[in-house]
């Protein structure tokens, strides 16, 4: 198995000559359109389009936001035959719903295949075994986080999950985990559909996933999920993450590595027995 950061919270995985890419983002700066000129103020993190063009047998995404759901770039990855794999619609009044409107309706316009899931519900596409666990979004919309199997190797990709208490559950029914890519960006948010605003973080920060981890009994932890979209007063990351995830995560259970976009590795498989 081969894995490769595509910066933000973009994952692509290889395995016996195929392909899942997991929140593809090559459009960053299509995130935060809504908001006209001062959309332009936003520094936008560093990406790279994934390797396979027209070839990846599935396109897994978190959820239905603009940064991780890039309608363009899973259109450009996925084969004819492939399909968006994500969360259901949540229902209620569209106002509930601004933070989904966007990349549901670039979705449709793309007229991509589109396949919702469950929570613990398992699909075999190609030589990969796909399964979507628990998350909890920090504004209150559906998300899940992926594991993805192959080569006798499993990867986690938590999305920008805030911290939860399925952590447990989930490594006892899909673990272990020989590789876990964590948020740790840590942002506090201020939409005009959420208000009174939160002073708490809507994905975790640093010492959040560097527990998470510990939780999960991770072979490997990878941050993701930072280094972008600041901006006042909507989107407000914490400063200094990647100093911050060093300190939270020395001497742990489990390595870590700090990729750059684009940069990919074979796990090495955990040192444990897999559960049941």
């Amino acid at each position: 198995m081969n894995v490769r950061w595509l910066g933000w919270a973009g994952l692509e995985i290889e395995a016996d000559g195929a392909a899942v890419v997991i929140d593809p983002l090559a459009d960053p700066g299509a995130t935060f359109a809504a908001l006209g000129e001062r959309a332009q103020e936003v520094q936008l993190p560093a990406v790279v389009a994934p390797e396979a063009q027209g070839t990846a047998v599935a396109g897994l995404v978190s959820h239905l936001h603009r940064d991780h759901t890039d309608a363009g770039a899973l259109s450009v990855a996925l084969a004819d035959d492939a399909s968006v794999h994500e969360p259901a619609w949540p229902g209620g009044a569209d106002f509930e719903n601004l933070a989904l409107a966007q990349a549901n309706a670039e979705l449709e316009s793309e007229g991509l295949r589109r396949r919702t899931v469950e929570i613990w519900e398992s699909l075999e596409l190609g030589p990969f075994t796909v399964t979507a666990l628990p998350a909890v979004d920090g504004l209150g919309d559906p998300q899940v986080s992926w594991v993805v199997e192959a080569d006798g190797q499993r990867v986690l990709h938590l999305g920008d999950t805030v911290f939860h208490g399925y952590w447990w559950r989930m490594v006892q029914r899909h673990g272990p985990f020989d590789v876990v890519f964590a948020p740790i960006n840590g942002a506090v948010v201020n939409f005009p559909h959420l208000q009174p605003p939160s002073p708490l973080a809507a994905a975790m920060e640093p010492e959040q996933a560097a527990v998470a981890a510990e939780a999960l009994g991770a072979g490997t932890l990878v941050p993701m999920h930072y280094g972008g979209f600041e901006i006042d007063p909507w989107y407000l990351p914490l400063p200094g993450p990647i100093g911050r995830f060093e300190a939270a995560t020395a001497d742990r259970s489990y390595d870590t590595r700090v990729l750059k976009a684009g940069e990919s590795f074979e796990p090495a498989a955990a040192p444990f027995p897999a559960t049941s």
